[in-house]
């Protein structure tokens, strides 16, 4: 039972997200150019190499998701993302792999 209800509220908020994405509204430009933003600084960082971040912005909060190789990332991937105008906050969901 309590895995049809996390899938049936996974759903619907996959499918928020995805209208959300597609709106024409002011505010989604913009999140959309912190996206961009956020990503490219990411990307630009030679400290990040193979790390997989998703990041996706939200009325101005940026949720990073995904692993990265050490602690020092995290907040690393945090701060580069709080520098980007128009931001608002930052929900920091990354974690550590510990798989190598």
């Amino acid at each position: 039972m309590r895995a049809t209800a996390l899938i049936v509220c996974l759903t619907a908020a996959l499918a928020g997200c995805a209208a959300f994405g597609k709106c024409g509204t002011p505010e989604c430009t913009a999140d959309a150019k912190i996206n961009d933003e956020v990503r490219t600084l990411i990307a630009q960082s030679p400290a990040f190499g193979a790390n997989q971040i998703n990041v996706q912005t939200i009325h101005g909060v940026v949720y990073l998701r995904g692993l990265v190789s050490t602690p020092a990332l995290i907040g690393e991937a945090e701060g580069i993302a709080q520098q980007v105008p128009g931001v608002t906050d930052v929900r920091n969901l990354l974690y550590i792999d510990n798989s190598k």
